[in-house]
């Protein structure tokens, strides 16, 4: 009966969710309910999912309006309705077109015009599939009106938007929010009206008693609309469903291309690897999944073609198609893969398949699948009001003052202190938090279609220039929409830069074909700096965490690397279960101890539950459930559920199977709680072999091109580090880093021999024009003779010359940076403005004779602070204190449980929040000759002794170990001071 009902996806309007607006119909005992929101479908797909448990026929539409100004409300027909409605609207919010007055001509939809606007329009004629809207208020003018005769064109229209005086209060604070205005200064033509409620049948019949007709053609207009999809177990897949003329076609394409690609990855490949290729042959085609592997294999040739790097990931890694056609590159035969973790007869979802290209190429890739395939687009995520966010904007809103804002935000505040506007900031920022804010674009999701995607949802156009459907990934599964992953990442842009770098400073190296892993795992050096920790700037396994791991592991080779980058996870790491591998990695008869039957199904970890996999694995080996109740807790792992009833089904199930067969409680429960302690951070065994093999390509660089390597690491912004100490890397490999030149440098850095020339680009107020005309001009006409020669050849200001003097850019011409900052200064002219246009003519400069001035190391020091945001020169020969006696981080195995004192230059730090809920922190120093030790600081010494940023810092701890790594307890710690900056004195 209700045309025009908004949900919170009417956004920053609606004041309710589309399963409330379900509850609220049920409640009226109204039967057909049409969701229109305004200019927005993003509800739609679930209001027609959930309305069937509800008893209410779905009516979906959207509302057209101009800001607040209602022009038309349309209602689809049918599902070629929607489409219509869903491409004008998306034609207007691509273009940012005005909506029009008047509707175009549909084939398809009902057009409601409100009769506010058909007073104003003095509208007269009206289509087939025209409606005059008229509410309960108008009902009082609607009599006095010529449209009280057009009796077969006449509906209800009454606008569902709140539900009381509460609802109506949080839409308010809404439109203030979204105008950003005052409450008190909110226009009434922005807010709805408080009568826009839902009322009972009884009130519509009395309503218009004398106006009988207006209902029944709303009952008749709403009873010829119908829609419909699948959803849950009765959908089918919406993806692409072939990918040639024919399925058949398809099916001889991926045979060509895996027996294409047997003999690369398989020299001589045994019965068992054919067997699988042919049972996974089988099952892809059985399960409509050959399209989906073609794609995907599309758009990774496309990037081998333009040279790019990639890496695939997700439960796709397990197969051994995806490994033939290079998808990924982890073999699932090597790795035991678990195939049935991603295609198995329960499971209607194709396989994941998570692809990283280069940060710097992703765009490119997303262009290609825009111009490939023809029904494209990007996923949508919400993004809600978050509960500090939301008290800033209702704040502002209610006119408080900043200090009242911040204190109720962070929560410190007594509710006594808060007046009458302060406690509704509390009250409704508890209500409105969680509100969709606005539709942005997940980070990594395509969708390609055999439908136009309008079929589904209307699309908006985000800065980036790629359509953008309105829903979000969860609702697009439930209708058989799956999305491609395709993401970037800096590490494959540090390994293809790598090999670039490579190209131009060691010309006469071989090419290295980055591809062969199978070498790079077997690599003795390689595994060695694993084991030893020595992976700075290298994907995955740089981090402290890592380092600290793979030393316990005493990890060298690729197996155990897999394992370390699934174990260091929160999931087993949190259940205790890391340790316990770790113990029973080092200790063979400490293996024996776990379960038998644990131990038959794991044996790689010790009976361990490590991955996604062994989930499976020990969910219907151990508990005897079957593959579709195992995939059921993987899933639920991974938070891909909209509820958790089906995952308590299965723990019960898990429990009660556990039981059957003889295993006592304490077993079951111990086994259950590891399974649970690893939802939401499970990796599959394939997604971490992908990690793998990424991190044993960047150590392979590193170990035999350092230097090379370092400058590609900075060159795409660092990793887990600060860039100083990816500089004081680069040292340690053997590089001679130099600060910013005229002549060497461009704007990223660049190493010339072991020499590396920081990039101008780390120049932090030197501005993008100087440093392109200083190129610029260096490319065509040469290298800089002198500061005059550089004067007359670039237009440049005197506050950005001084800038490239104080780094020291000008080094080459031998003069200290004191003197030349004073002919520049001569040189210049500051009085008048220097022309940006090349002179005909250079200029005869003249010679000005300074006394000597001179400038120390220490003084370069504070300029490349306060320049570049750190020194090239060595911290320690700053301190401006004496060393007390000390030991070195290599000492440290020889002090275990005794107090010692280190001193050490701060690398990182991060505080964590302990299981008593108490707050610690771990850090991370070098020491003089460059060698790591960490520290830990527990609770009573965290506020007492504070970490105050990077710095050389006095630690005196006890030397505590664990599985051979060693680290600091700490006592006490106290940063030193540095020497003075000479100008100052």
């Amino acid at each position: 009966m209700y045309l025009n009902c908004h949900t919170y996806y009417s956004l920053r309007f609606g004041t309710f969710s589309e399963i409330d607006l379900l509850e609220l119909g049920q409640a009226h005992g109204f039967k057909t309910l049409a969701l229109t929101d305004i200019n927005n479908t993003s509800a739609c797909l679930n209001f027609i999912r959930k309305a069937k448990d509800y008893g209410i026929k779905p009516v979906v539409g959207i509302d057209f309006r101009n800001g607040a100004k209602q022009q038309f409300v349309g209602i689809a027909k049918s599902n070629n309705g929607f489409y219509e409605l869903n491409g004008f609207l998306s034609e207007h919010l691509h273009a940012k077109k005005v909506l029009p007055e008047l509707a175009p001509d549909f084939k398809e939809v009902f057009v409601v015009y409100p009769f506010e606007q058909v007073l104003q329009l003095e509208k007269t004629y009206f289509k087939d599939y025209e409606f005059i809207g008229v509410s309960v208020d108008e009902m009082k003018r609607l009599p006095f009106t010529m449209y009280k005769d057009f009796k077969t064109k006449l509906v209800l229209q009454q606008q569902v938007t709140i539900r009381a005086k509460r609802d109506f209060n949080a839409h308010r604070l809404l439109r203030a929010i979204d105008n950003n205005t005052l409450l008190s200064k909110l226009p009434k033509t922005e807010e709805c009206l408080e009568t826009d409620v839902m009322y009972s049948k009884e009130k519509l019949k009395e309503t218009f008693q004398n106006f009988p007709f207006i209902l029944e053609n709303t009952g008749a207009l709403l009873e010829q609309c119908s829609i419909h999809f699948d959803f849950g177990n009765d959908r089918i897949s919406q993806n692409q469903s072939l990918y040639l003329e024919h399925a058949d076609a398809d099916f001889e394409r991926l045979k060509v291309l895996c027996k294409k690609g047997l003999p690369k990855r398989y020299k001589q490949p045994t019965q068992k690897i054919k067997d699988r290729l042919q049972t996974e042959l089988k099952t892809i085609r059985e399960m409509n999944f050959v399209s989906y592997f073609l794609i995907n294999h599309d758009i990774v040739d496309y990037a081998k073609q333009r040279g790019f790097v990639h890496v695939g990931r997700g439960s796709g890694a397990n197969s051994i198609v995806a490994y033939l056609i290079g998808i990924t590159d982890v073999d699932p035969i090597e790795l035991d893969l678990y195939f049935e973790r991603f295609i198995n007869p329960y499971r209607s979802s194709p396989p994941d398949f998570d692809i990283d290209f280069s940060w710097k190429e992703r765009e490119e890739i997303t262009q290609y699948i825009f111009k490939r395939f023809k029904h494209v687009a990007l996923l949508a995520v919400y993004n809600t009001f978050k509960y500090r966010a939301v008290v800033r904007e209702l704040g502002k809103v209610f006119g408080l003052p900043k200090e009242e804002i911040d204190k109720i935000s962070v929560g410190k505040y007594e509710k006594p202190e808060l007046d009458e506007f302060g406690h509704l900031v509390l009250k409704y920022s508890k209500l409105i938090q969680g509100f969709p804010n606005y539709v942005s674009v997940h980070s990594c999701g395509i969708l390609i279609l055999d439908n136009p995607i309008h079929y589904f949802s209307a699309t908006d156009m985000p800065p980036k220039g790629f359509p953008t459907v309105q829903f979000d990934m969860i609702i697009a599964e439930d209708v058989g929409i799956f999305k491609f992953d395709i993401l970037g990442q800096r590490g494959l842009a540090k390994i293809k830069d790598t090999l670039e770098i490579i190209r131009y400073n060691k010309p006469d190296d071989p090419p290295i074909d980055i591809t062969d892993v199978e070498t790079f795992k077997k690599d003795p050096k390689v595994n060695a700096m694993l084991k030893n920790g020595k992976a700075t700037g290298a994907y995955y396994v740089e981090s402290p965490a890592m380092r600290g791991l793979m030393q316990k592991l005493q990890t060298q080779d690729y197996l155990g690397l897999v394992a370390a980058s699934s174990i260091i996870r929160p999931g087993v790491s949190d259940s205790g279960m890391k340790q316990e591998f770790i113990k029973r990695q080092r200790d063979p008869e400490r293996r024996k101890e776990g379960h038998p039957v644990l131990l038959e199904i794991m044996p790689e970890t010790y009976g361990i539950m490590v991955y996604q996999e062994d989930v499976l694995k020990v969910a219907h080996q151990f508990a005897g459930l079957t593959l579709g109740e195992a995939d059921v807790l993987r899933r639920g792992m991974s938070g891909k559920f909209r509820s958790r009833a089906e995952f308590v089904a299965v723990e019960e199930k898990f429990i009660s199977n556990c039981r059957a067969k003889g295993y006592h409680d304490d077993l079951i429960f111990e086994v259950w709680n590891q399974i649970k302690s690893f939802a939401g951070y499970a990796f599959a065994k394939g997604h971490s072999a992908s990690y793998a093999v990424e991190s044993y390509q960047s150590l392979y660089l590193k170990c035999y091109y350092p230097m090379e390597f370092m400058v590609a690491v900075l060159n795409n912004g660092g990793g887990f580090y600060s860039t100083e100490h990816y500089i004081h890397e680069a040292q340690q490999c053997g590089a001679q880093v130099e600060a910013p030149c005229i002549n060497n440098s461009d704007h990223p850095n660049t190493i010339v021999g072991d020499i590396i020339y920081l990039g101008l680009g780390y120049l932090k107020n030197l501005e993008h024009y100087t440093v392109k005309r200083l190129l610029t001009e260096r490319n065509f006409n040469g290298p800089y003779q002198s500061l005059d020669d550089f004067i007359d050849r670039v237009a440049i200001s005197i506050e950005q010359l001084t800038i490239l003097i104080r780094i020291g850019a000008f080094r080459f011409i031998g003069v200290p940076k004191a003197g030349l900052l004073w002919q520049a200064m001569f040189k210049l002219n500051t009085g008048k403005p220097h022309t940006q246009q090349k002179q005909l003519f250079r200029p005869n400069h003249k010679n000005f004779t300074l006394p000597e001035l001179v400038s120390g190391w220490v003084e370069d020091a504070y300029d490349q602070m306060e320049l570049l945001g750190f020194s090239l020169f060595d911290y320690f020969s700053m301190v401006n204190e004496s060393f007390k006696s000390h030991i070195m981080a290599k000492d440290m195995k020889t002090q275990v449980n005794k107090p010692v004192l280190l001193y050490g230059k701060l690398v990182n730090t991060r505080y964590h929040k302990a299981s008593n809920n108490k707050l610690m922190r771990f850090s991370t120093f070098i020491d003089r000759k460059g060698d790591y030790f960490d520290a830990v600081h527990f609770y009573h010494v965290v506020e007492k002794y504070p970490i105050h940023g990077i710095g050389v810092y006095e630690c005196f701890g006890k030397v505590i170990e664990e599985f051979g790594f060693y680290s600091i307890e700490v006592i006490r710690t106290r940063k030193l001071a540095l020497k003075p900056d000479p100008r100052l004195n």
